[in-house]
């Protein structure tokens, strides 16, 4: 049977460009479909653009495993593309003796991880390599970075568009059904609608996800996961960044907490924080400057007053609502809907930038392309 495409991929953010990127060096004819008019508008722009080093999820995970993997195939990525990347490194800062025994036991899980170069510092060492920084205790973490992810994404589809690929925007998917010989018809919406045939298909939309798997006909209620919203806001400050590498205070339930970086414009950006929403709001409440300030003293204690500015807001897509256990990366194959060709993507918050290489060969490889 033939078929317009050999793969189709559901979101153009950085996990859908990079199973796209993936699928197209097998050789696979790949479409793209963006229901936004650019590339990345959804959770790929709307993040710290760090690039995580692999230290807080469980050994054996989804999550470790392609962070590790992810990490070390982009900044390879980002090198071979002339793409803007610092390779600033992490501070884990403990600001006083109760939080030591939290960042030890993430020294311990991110060892068992495989990252590589850690060091545990006293507070002197800490502060000799950012000086206005309170730190009974610390971890350095030199894998740790920051990125352009635009660039990174623009490169992903400059991949895939010259392997034969077409990443297509305005084109919102609205369904498909599997083929009785195999593969799907795939509905395409927007001013060019039209139906395309496929012989994969690919799901990654990130806050979507969950709505395009309920519009495959025969995929099972049952097997889509909740969805929640975890909106993190960010405050930019007004005046010289204090510190030139990623400052994170012990991780807080559900989320890694309100870090610090300076970004690749040389200015310092807090945050996100950790709310849980109903709808997709992207405002940022200035009044937050308060609470954030309180929380930054702990680790910068000259913090001046009235010295941050409200910036932006994302939302992250995950699986698990308040006061539960965070989930892992679900990555759905035939063997969890019963539909072959198929992969949906769940749940893909943070490390999935980072990890984001890793999970599109991983995807690749699941569909059994070689």
């Amino acid at each position: 049977m033939s078929f317009d495409f050999d793969a189709v991929v559901v979101g153009a953010g950085a996990v859908g460009l990079a199973c796209g990127r993936a699928l197209s060096k097998r050789g696979l004819t790949v479409l793209v479909l963006e229901k936004d008019g650019h590339i990345g508008q959804g959770v790929s722009s709307r993040n710290s653009e760090v690039i995580h080093g692999g230290l807080y999820y469980p050994t054996g995970s989804l999550k470790a495993q392609f962070c590790v993997e992810g990490r070390r195939a982009l900044y390879a990525f980002l090198a071979s593309h002339k793409i803007d990347h610092w390779k600033c490194g992490k501070l884990v800062v403990a600001t006083q003796e109760s939080e030591v025994a939290r960042i030890e036991a993430i020294f311990e899980q991110a060892t068992a991880n495989g990252v590589e170069g850690l060091e545990h510092l006293t507070g002197a060492q800490a502060r000799a390599l950012e000086p206005e920084l309170n730190a009974h205790a610390a971890i350095l973490s030199p894998e740790s970075g920051l990125f352009d992810s635009h660039g990174y994404m623009l490169a992903l589809q400059g991949e895939i568009e010259d392997a034969g690929g077409s990443v297509v925007i305005s084109a919102p998917f609205e369904g498909a059904e599997p083929l009785a010989g195999g593969g799907f018809k795939v509905h395409v919406g927007g001013e060019g609608a039209m139906e395309v045939s496929s012989r994969l298909l690919v799901t990654a939309p990130g806050l979507s996800s969950q709505a395009v798997a309920a519009s495959i006909a025969g995929y099972p209620a049952v097997d889509i996961p909740p969805r929640h919203l975890g909106k993190g806001v960010y405050f930019r400050l007004v005046g010289k960044a204090p510190f030139n590498r990623l400052i994170y205070p012990p991780p807080i339930p559900g989320a890694l907490g309100t870090h610090y970086r300076k970004d690749l414009g040389g200015q310092a950006v807090f945050g996100p924080d950790l709310v849980y929403v109903k709808t997709e709001d992207y405002s940022v409440d200035p009044a937050k400057a308060d609470e954030f300030a309180a929380y930054i003293r702990r680790f910068w204690p000259a913090l001046p007053e009235g010295a941050l500015t409200p910036d932006y807001a994302g939302i992250r897509p995950k699986l698990h609502g308040p006061g539960e256990p965070q989930p892992d990366f679900q990555l759905h194959g035939r063997e969890h809907h019963g539909i072959d060709g198929l992969m949906a993507l769940f749940g893909i918050e943070s490390p999935g930038l980072t990890s984001s290489l890793a999970i599109g060969e991983a995807v690749a490889d699941a569909l059994q392309v070689s």
